[in-house]
């Protein structure tokens, strides 16, 4: 076993396949991978083989044997969920964990309970805001699979606002953020970052569409005279091919189905969201709830799992 921190994995929504994809990950890394203890109420994991671990650093022993469950968050009520990941958090700030993995959750029962973020992603910068940042301060949402990554400039937007949303300031912030994670994070000593454009073919010189001209080629320009290898916004229908991968580390993508249509036409059970520029590491599956198949034993744990390594990887490059 490494003798590096663990993870924390928040069990998320406990009514979904939080549970039982947390168990199946466990069962396939326990011999081998990463290391992670779970934040969350250990009776959400009925019919696991439990031990509870009172500090996670105690964990990378144990792991092996019985799943190591942090056992400070009791309760299985929305109030619990969002308690979890802020203790997973904090775990990671004070270095007791390599990074935390969230499993998913439902946002419309948090809101119920007084959850006031889009998401985990905003909630964690939050969580976050107060620590120091060597690098430029996200949060990026990124979405990984198999030699694919794609970064948002806008996540869960309608796509009628989207145009108004897509500024130069954010697309130079959100490659600015993932230039410095692909270096930082994914090891890529001088990162090539794809841009995708807006309308059909890139707009054609503005004939369909003047986002391209007006805003994307001159924050590219900019960008560039900085130092961020990034191509000028490129039609967005020939860049996921394999030939066209070969060609970047990274798309900017402008809007979520930009984004996640190919990354989930590529890899539809292994993909990872990966939040970027934050002073913690956080890693989740690229997948709902799953309340439709709760309970039934089917759910697969291969986007957990991914993301599981992925955290350990990026912790281990921090480190």
């Amino acid at each position: 076993m490494t003798t590096a921190p663990p993870l924390a994995l928040t069990l998320g929504d406990p009514a979904g396949i939080g549970p039982e994809i947390v168990v199946k990950a466990w069962q396939a890394l326990r011999e081998s991978g990463p290391a992670f203890v779970v934040v969350g109420d250990p009776s959400a994991l009925a019919g696991a083989p439990l031990s509870i671990a009172a500090d996670p650093r105690d964990a990378a022993a144990s792991f092996a044997d019985a799943l190591p469950v942090i056992d400070g968050a009791r309760g299985t009520g929305p109030e619990a969920v969002i308690r979890w990941i802020a203790e997973a958090t904090r775990l990671a700030l004070e270095g007791k964990v390599g990074g935390v993995v969230t499993a998913p959750i439902a946002k419309s029962r948090l809101y119920e309970a007084g959850f006031k973020f889009p998401g985990h992603t905003e909630y964690l910068a939050d969580l976050t805001a107060a620590a120091p940042m060597a690098a430029a301060r996200g949060p990026v949402m990124m979405l990984t699979a198999r030699d694919l990554r794609v970064a948002l400039v806008t996540i869960h937007t309608p796509l009628a606002d989207v145009p108004a949303a897509v500024t130069a300031e954010r697309v130079m912030h959100v490659a600015t953020v993932t230039h410095e994670a692909l270096q930082r994070d994914f090891g890529i000593e001088r990162p090539r970052l794809a841009l995708a454009g807006l309308n059909p073919h890139a707009g054609e010189d503005g004939a369909i569409g003047t986002e391209e001209v007006r805003v994307l080629a001159p924050a590219a320009a900019a960008l560039r005279a900085k130092g961020v290898d990034i191509s000028d916004p490129k039609p967005a229908d020939s860049l996921f091919h394999v030939e066209a991968r070969r060609r970047y580390d990274a798309v900017v993508c402008l809007y979520h189905d930009q984004a996640l249509i190919p990354v989930k036409t590529i890899d539809f059970w292994g993909g990872v969201n990966v939040t970027l520029g934050l002073p913690i590491v956080r890693t989740s599956p690229d997948h709902g709830t799953g309340f439709d198949i709760a309970g039934q034993g089917v759910a697969r744990a291969d986007s957990l799992i991914a993301a599981i390594r992925l955290a350990a990887e990026i912790a281990g490059r921090r480190a």
